[in-house]
C-alpha cells in the first residue's frame, strides 16, 4: 500500500489573477496533490504546505504591479508563513507581489521595450541546490513561456553582488545553447535574471510561467521540473519527520 503523503497547495486568488486555475490544474491534476484556492480577503492560509501567488494583473496593476495586492488581508499570513520557512512560489505577478512585500529583494520595472512580451523563452538553471530546482541540473536550459509588461528585474550593484555570492539567482534568460546574452534577454532584466530566491531558500519568485509548461497536452513540460522538485523535496521532509 502506498502511504506517500500528499502535499497541500494553496493558490491565492487576487482580483485580476488569471493564472490561478492553471496553477491549480498543475498542482491538483498533473501532480495529483491536494489543491485549493485561497481568497485574498481571507485572514489565514489554513493548513497548507505550499503557497502559490499566481500570475495575472492583481487589482488591475494600478499604482504599481503588486503594490496593492501586497496589502491584501491574506498577505499578512503569507509573510508569516514565509518567515517561518514555508514554501512560497510567486509566478510573474506573484513575483512582483513578493518583492513589494519585502520577501524578495529587487523590483520589477517596465520591460526595456516598453511593450508587453508573450513568448517562449529559455532560462538556464543557475542553482540546482534548492527545493524548487532539485530535479534539474545546474546549467540545464528550460523552455518556459513569459507573458508580462513589467518583468525587468532590477537591483543595485551591491545587492546584485550579494545575490551572486549567496547563489540566490536561480534562473537566467539564455539562448538555446545556454549562453547569456543581451539578445536572449526579453525584458532588459539586470544580469538576465529570470528568478531569484530568498536567503533561506524557501521563497522563489520567477517571471516565466512554469504552470504553462507542465501539461503534456500543451506540448511543453520543462516547467514541471520546478513543481516536481517542490513535491519531492517537501515529501521527503514530511517522511523524515
Amino acid at each position: 500500500m502506498n502511504h506517500t503523503p500528499r502535499l497541500k497547495f494553496g493558490i491565492v486568488v487576487f482580483p485580476g489573477s488569471n493564472c490561478d486555475h492553471d496553477a491549480h490544474h498543475v498542482a491538483g491534476t498533473i501532480l495529483q496533490q491536494d489543491a485549493r484556492f485561497i481568497w485574498h480577503k481571507d485572514g489565514s492560509l489554513g493548513d497548507v504546505d505550499v503557497v502559490i501567488l499566481p500570475g495575472g494583473f492583481s487589482y488591475g496593476d494600478y499604482l504599481r504591479c503588486g503594490a496593492i495586492a501586497r496589502f491584501s488581508p491574506i498577505m499578512k499570513d503569507v509573510v508569516h508563513f514565509a518567515n517561518n520557512g514555508g514554501t512560497v512560489l510567486g509566478i510573474c505577478n506573484g513575483f512582483q507581489i513578493l518583492t513589494e512585500a519585502g520577501l524578495l529583494p529587487g523590483v520589477l520595472l517596465r520591460n526595456a521595450s516598453l511593450k508587453f512580451v508573450c513568448t517562449y523563452v529559455r532560462v538556464r538553471v543557475e542553482n540546482e541546490d534548492t527545493r524548487f530546482t532539485s530535479k534539474a541540473r545546474r546549467g540545464e536550459v528550460l523552455e518556459i513561456p513569459i507573458a508580462h509588461g513589467d518583468g525587468n528585474y532590477f537591483v543595485e550593484s551591491d545587492s546584485l553582488k550579494r545575490l551572486e555570492d549567496k547563489r540566490q539567482i536561480v534562473f537566467r534568460y539564455c539562448d538555446e545553447a545556454g549562453r547569456i546574452s543581451e539578445a536572449a534577454n526579453p525584458n532588459g532584466a539586470v544580469s538576465n535574471i529570470a528568478g531569484v530566491i530568498n536567503e533561506t531558500g524557501n521563497v522563489l519568485g520567477m517571471m516565466p510561467h512554469p504552470e504553462r509548461a507542465s501539461d503534456p497536452a500543451l506540448g511543453h513540460t520543462d516547467g514541471r521540473k520546478i513543481f516536481d522538485s517542490v513535491v519531492e523535496s517537501l515529501i521527503q521532509q514530511l517522511v523524515l519527520t
